[in-house]
């Protein structure tokens, strides 16, 4: 055995996951709860029964909108009155709580959404507010859940992750990097909020708002964008580092790229000159506004990738050798985190074996065996995951109703 495997095997020694998971109200499921071991979980039944629902409610443990990226209106359970004649929907309120075993020590965590009114003489008008516990303490942001549990997701939709515009890469980048730096979640937010009402105050003036107010907008925008820029560029450089020096036997290798201004004028120049540059060009991005024309900056930012054997673009590679292509990254960073943070992120596969041979599908779920990883994972057919009847926990779904088999 190489240091590295005796190094990873000396962390997932230390088992890590969600012990427990319970769901109100919640997509599909009036009220659901999983009782589960720190291993494979696998999730069968028909399409549309609700197995994806069961993973997206294990992301809402973690920062962010989930693998979906929902507004949190929509995830809400609701079944149609032909079903359930006396059926009263749910008001908006939904509910995911978890215990999750970690370092040896268990915690209880929890988010969930209140209908809220804007305010108290308004009976109609009302807002989703998202809140977060541990350990039965509110939380002061859900960028604490990042302590407990990292999951990495892989869905049918992400197999279009290359061909499609940079946002959903973006976003799946974002997510590699908040399992090493926590402050990236709140950033990557408050940077979105800031470029929306830096947005609309130019468009609401037709470019006359204050001055001052618009210039200390741009400010704070600059210094957190670059913020996000460095975060990214030093998880590109620390998986490139790892994929080179520690290359999959099965999964193909790649390179990993950045396509964005402000990422690469921290190439040429220090932080503090790249925030001035920021200002300046924000500036400059004002009359774009008015036009309805893009702006460019960490928020256009895209993330390339590169079949290194072929030297060859993701987006011009077959279906299923993208969908390999995002398994070998989704890998290094899994052994990455395994290796620096101390524990092993959760996977959450959703039909995973769709695009990929037996023989991959195989090492896959080798793979994930000999990680000692939590990954839950869904498929129609349970007789796929033979390799893993003794090493796996199986529930099957019917008529919003999980059985553990």
């Amino acid at each position: 055995m190489d240091s590295l495997a005796q190094n990873i095997q000396s962390v997932i020694s230390k088992k890590s996951g969600v012990t427990r998971l319970t769901l109100t109200d919640f997509r599909n499921y009036a009220f659901l709860r999983m009782n589960t071991n720190l291993r494979p979980i696998i999730i069968t039944g028909e399409n549309g029964s609700g197995k994806t629902n069961i993973l997206e409610a294990v992301s809402f443990l973690t920062p962010g909108r989930g693998l979906r990226g929902a507004r949190l209106a929509d995830i809400r359970r609701f079944t149609p009155a032909v079903v359930e004649d006396d059926y009263v929907p749910s008001n908006g309120s939904w509910a995911v709580s978890a215990m999750v075993y970690k370092n040896g020590e268990d915690f209880e965590i929890g988010t969930a959404v209140e209908n809220s009114p804007k305010d108290e003489d308004d009976e109609i008008s009302s807002y989703n507010k998202r809140i977060v516990k541990i350990d039965g303490q509110k939380a002061v942001s859900q960028g604490e859940l990042g302590q407990y549990v990292s999951a990495i997701w892989l869905t049918p939709q992400m197999d279009r992750l290359f061909r499609g515009g940079s946002q959903p890469r973006r976003s799946f980048l974002d997510r590699l990097v908040f399992a090493f730096d926590n402050e990236h979640a709140k950033r990557t937010a408050n940077f979105e909020h800031l470029y929306k009402q830096w947005y609309q105050l130019i468009k609401s003036t037709n470019g006359r708002a204050d001055n001052a107010w618009l210039e200390g907008i741009e400010e704070n925008m600059a210094a957190i964008g670059v913020a996000i820029a460095a975060a990214r560029r030093e998880q590109i450089a620390r998986l490139n580092s790892f994929i080179e020096n520690e290359p999959d036997d099965v999964f193909p290798n790649v390179i990993l790229e950045l396509d964005g201004t402000i990422e690469k004028m921290l190439d040429k120049m220090p932080a503090v000159d790249v925030e001035d540059f920021y200002i300046d060009k924000l500036k400059k991005e004002r009359r774009n506004v008015l036009y309805n024309d893009s702006v460019d900056g960490v928020n256009r930012t895209d993330f390339k990738v590169t079949y290194k054997r072929k030297h060859m673009p993701a987006e011009l590679c077959s279906t299923g050798e993208q969908k390999s292509l995002l398994i070998s990254i989704i890998l290094a960073q899994t052994k990455c985190q395994i290796l620096y943070q101390g524990f092993a992120p959760v996977l959450l596969l959703d039909e995973i074996a769709a695009h990929l041979d037996n023989t991959k599908k195989e090492a896959l779920l080798d793979k994930i065996k000999n990680l000692g990883l939590q990954a839950w994972i869904t498929a129609t057919n349970r007789d796929i995951f033979q390799t893993l009847k003794n090493d796996a926990d199986f529930f099957e779904i019917k008529n919003n109703m999980v059985t553990q088999l």
